[in-house]
């Protein structure tokens, strides 16, 4: 739309925030399912939601309890959170889900499957909570978000000022609309990272880094030493619609490249645009609250199964690996090289361009979005 036109990306034309439109089909056969789809999706997000009480009950009752014995209390995490994330994910239509391996570099052979261990890292782009239900059923991880100061930005027009005005520049029509006026914000840093839960970082996709708070904040590292599990990070620190790949912050602290004492998995994840009868599984606007609910209901009126493009970065070729040379992959270096080197081999490997918005832009985008739309 060409209100939003501030926030498409000048070097790549891509909008990275809206949710993408499927095209409007009027389908005769699509109008005649639609009660039944809405049965469909009601019943399916009430199975949903026992799953979630039950998750709720082993996990975070049940497993507060047992917390003097922590083998005990890992393994009824492990059977309330893989368990019933891989049911949640078989109801909402994912029946199998693929993952394949993508070589950088010709003639290698890649291992067939990741093992990662307690303290290692997961880098993932982020597009929905999908993935994360899926990371949760695979790895069973620690999830952290960030936490950072609220971007500062401005809608006054001056010379730092972004406009642009869509159409004929006649001052009539779509001339007449001018887009967003937005000040250049220069990235914020994170002031820490928080451990989530897998509820609570469902319910906060698509939400930009919190602010500040009495909770005490804690290094990436620092988590990562004294986890009992692989750490998921997502160095966007917010999702965007799956079309780009926003800028990385600056999650690592200068970590040297190759890392030492633990791996780095990388992967990337895709999803196919939405159609007439399938809606978009990305998920970059939240809902103001019950978030993602509305989106839960709207994915599971799909009658046909869910499908998700998983890619892999082999162990042997990931910045963890001490043959990783970093002038192969990032020729001018960075404050924070490791966030670098990630981003590209994650663009690399699901052919996503680099866009460069990031989750200070989406924080505009939001403040936008729910003020004038």
């Amino acid at each position: 739309m060409e209100k939003f036109s501030s926030f498409r990306d000048p070097g790549t034309g891509i909008q990275p925030f809206l949710a993408p439109v499927p095209p409007q089909e009027r389908d005769l056969f699509v109008t005649i399912l639609t009660p039944i789809k809405a049965v469909v999706a009601v019943t399916r997000t009430a199975v949903i939601i026992v799953l979630i009480s039950i998750h709720f009950v082993l996990v975070h009752v049940i497993g507060f309890i047992c917390r003097p014995v922590p083998p005990l209390q890992d393994a009824i995490s492990w059977l309330g959170t893989v368990l019933l994330a891989r049911l949640a994910l078989y109801v909402i239509g994912f029946w199998s889900v693929s993952t394949e391996f993508i070589v950088r570099k010709r003639g290698k052979i890649s291992e067939n499957k990741w093992s990662p261990r307690a303290g290692d890292l997961i880098v993932s782009n982020w597009s929905s909570w999908i993935e994360v239900l899926w990371l949760a059923y695979k790895y069973n991880p620690l999830f952290v978000l960030p936490v950072a100061n609220a971007p500062v930005a401005s809608s006054t027009r001056d010379a730092s000022s972004i406009s642009y005005t869509p159409g004929r520049k006649t001052g009539t029509g779509s001339a007449a609309i001018s887009s967003f006026d937005r000040v250049l914000i220069s990235p914020e840093v994170i002031r820490g990272f928080r451990q989530a839960s897998l509820l609570e970082i469902i319910s906060s996709t698509g939400k930009t880094p919190s602010a500040p708070s009495s909770v005490p904040l804690r290094s990436l590292d620092d988590i990562r030493r004294s986890a009992r599990r692989p750490v998921v990070v997502f160095p966007e620190c917010t999702t965007s619609n799956g079309r780009g790949l926003l800028r990385f912050a600056d999650v690592f602290n200068g970590a040297s490249v190759p890392t030492k004492g633990y791996n780095m998995f990388l992967m990337c994840v895709r999803y196919d645009p939405p159609t007439a009868s399938q809606p978009s599984l990305s998920h970059s606007v939240p809902a103001a609250t019950l978030n993602p609910l509305r989106h839960l209901l709207q994915i599971c009126t799909s009658l046909s199964p869910q499908s998700i493009s998983i890619r892999q970065l082999p162990l042997s070729e990931s910045p963890s690996s001490q043959l990783f040379i970093v002038n192969e992959v990032v020729p001018e270096p960075r404050s924070d090289v490791l966030a670098e080197v990630c981003a590209v081999l994650i663009a690399r490997m699901g052919k996503m361009k680099r866009v460069g918005f990031g989750w200070e832009d989406k924080y505009a985008f939001l403040d936008f979005y729910r003020g004038r739309r």
